[in-house]
């Protein structure tokens, strides 16, 4: 049997982030320490548990099945001591030097992030802000790594396990440039349809979205002919040919550029949530941190 009293905590920290990243250097990274020190903590961590631990692969280093048995159970007991070292702490958000690392797509670094940045300056100056592009995915396995802090996108990363907040209901409207004028306020579904429209496609490539699910119901079709991977170039494709898109409102509301008119059918909208993992969810920083973000949007 292991003798526990044996087994420093600053190796179950080593191991929790091996665990993480199966890499040696990486690891190395996160926790400031150089490789040699990080290899010499998983050699005491592969004699205590009698384990290799990690094995080297084609693409860094694979668990063994003891050390899969281990990463879940060390997270929560990690988390929990942290927690409990937390309780009591009061965040002085003038005095802070925390970088704070969020993961946002450009919609939600345009809607969300950019409103917030200036007062976030103000009321913590000593902090830093690192934004990441992240797909839902990834976002879940950033946040079990502790690699992001907050995460912003809607509702399909529910099945994360990930604590979430809503913060605001968005809808769909039909924008297009302003001077000259392409579309009439009471424009028709045929004259929507006529129009040349232009598409968000995350993925790239695609050349349907929610819109054209809507209007496949009553049998029609739109005359799409651009797909582009970013919502900001959208904008900048608005201004400068003939082309219309349905976007998100807030993205667009306050371009005095843009002309926005409602659509002649019904878009469903989406809800925007913000996300954060169990490890932080009682932090007073991290409460903090929430709390402003959303009362910014």
């Amino acid at each position: 049997m292991n003798n526990f009293s044996r087994l420093d905590l600053n190796l179950l920290m080593t191991l929790d982030v091996l665990l993480a990243e199966h890499n040696v250097t990486r690891a190395a990274q996160r926790l400031n320490l150089s490789q040699p020190s990080i290899s010499v903590q998983l050699a005491k961590l592969r004699d205590f548990f009698d384990d290799p631990l990690l094995l080297p692969g084609p693409r860094g280093m694979r668990p063994t099945a003891r050390a899969d048995e281990l990463r879940e159970p060390l997270r929560r007991a990690l988390t929990a001591l942290e927690n409990a070292v937390a309780t009591g702490e009061v965040f002085e958000p003038f005095r802070a030097v925390n970088t704070w690392r969020l993961g946002a797509a450009d919609y939600g670094e345009s809607t969300i992030v950019l409103p917030s940045l200036q007062a976030l300056r103000e009321a913590a100056p000593g902090t830093r802000l690192a934004i990441f592009e992240t797909s839902p995915t990834r976002i879940v396995r950033k946040m079990d790594q502790g690699e992001l802090d907050l995460a912003f996108h809607t509702s399909d990363v529910v099945a994360s396990g990930l604590h979430r907040k809503l913060l605001f209901n968005e809808r769909y409207v039909l924008v297009s440039r302003k001077n000259p004028a392409r579309v009439s306020a009471n424009i028709s579904v045929a004259e929507f349809c006529a129009l040349e429209h232009v598409v968000v496609s995350p993925d790239g490539g695609g050349f349907e979205g929610i819109t054209d699910s809507a209007l496949a119901q009553f049998g029609l079709s739109r005359r799409v002919v651009l797909s582009v991977p970013h919502f900001l170039f959208v904008i900048q494709v608005l201004m400068t040919t003939g082309l219309v898109a349905m976007l998100p409102e807030r993205l667009v509301r306050d371009n005095p550029a843009l002309q926005i008119t409602e659509p002649p059918v019904t878009i469903p909208g989406f809800e925007m949530y913000m996300y954060w993992h169990e490890r932080s969810h009682r932090d007073p920083a991290h409460i903090w941190l929430r709390e402003f973000m959303s009362r910014e949007v």
